[in-house]
């Protein structure tokens, strides 16, 4: 079953700014009417950075995505082997639709000689690209591999997005989301993946490759994040 959600629709209401974020609530509120009525097969998965992603439609390099961030999700999330600076290997716009998200920019440059992380790149079961890690039951998996590139780490101050507006990072950017403990908040995302690109994480220097599951939610629970999202968008749109 094809999806209601149009990417390049996505990207132009996406690209004009916050004049066209009911289009965006509206593209987000048909998709997750019809995962929760079960008229879709996806199935939420949990995030090792903290949060749920519902898988809405993948074609190619591109997808589109909903995350969803509240303290059951960081809760049951798999744990996090690295740290959460990270970089993807496709560029990525994202429209907040309720609730606060932050993004830190991280300044990650080579350092052999005083180093305090190595880079590893994250190879993911398809379809892990652009945010969208299973559509069946299939747990996705990421092997993080340690590279021979030693690193020093900095951080940018914070820059917080709210409902309505949309962030974007390129491909290849460092950054680490930032959802406080105790706060709701989710987005609908739209990614298009770069050839020749890797997903990158910053992790401990002396880390070794492994390998981290991201667990398939179920039906029932998957249908039930789908109502909760859209609860919250109506409650916060008002309907």
């Amino acid at each position: 079953m094809r999806s209601p959600v149009d990417y390049r629709r996505i990207a132009h209401a996406m690209a004009a700014g916050p004049a066209a974020a009911g289009e965006l609530y509206e593209a987000a509120a048909l998709a997750l009417t019809e995962i929760a009525a079960g008229r879709r097969t996806l199935r939420a998965v949990r995030h090792p950075l903290g949060f749920l992603c519902l898988p809405v439609e993948r074609e190619a390099d591109r997808g589109v995505c909903v995350h969803v961030f509240d303290d059951d999700a960081r809760r049951a999330a798999p744990a996090l082997t690295t740290s959460p600076v990270h970089a993807h290997s496709w560029d990525l716009a994202s429209c907040v639709l309720y609730g606060e998200v932050g993004n830190v920019r991280a300044l990650v440059r080579e350092d052999a000689h005083d180093p305090t992380h190595r880079l590893y790149e994250v190879h993911s079961t398809a379809p892990a690209a652009v945010g969208a890690p299973a559509w069946n039951d299939t747990p996705a998996v990421d092997e993080i591999r340690p590279t021979t590139r030693l690193v020093r780490c900095t951080s940018d101050p914070q820059e917080t997005s709210t409902a309505g507006e949309v962030y974007r990072l390129a491909a290849g950017q460092f950054h680490a989301t930032v959802v406080p403990d105790g706060t709701r908040a989710a987005t609908l995302l739209l990614g298009r993946t770069r050839p020749g690109g890797a997903d990158l994480t910053v992790g401990p220097v002396h880390g070794t490759t492994h390998r981290v599951v991201r667990q398939t939610c179920d039906a029932a629970t998957t249908a039930r994040t789908a109502r909760t999202v859209l609860r919250r968008i109506h409650g916060h749109h008002g309907g």
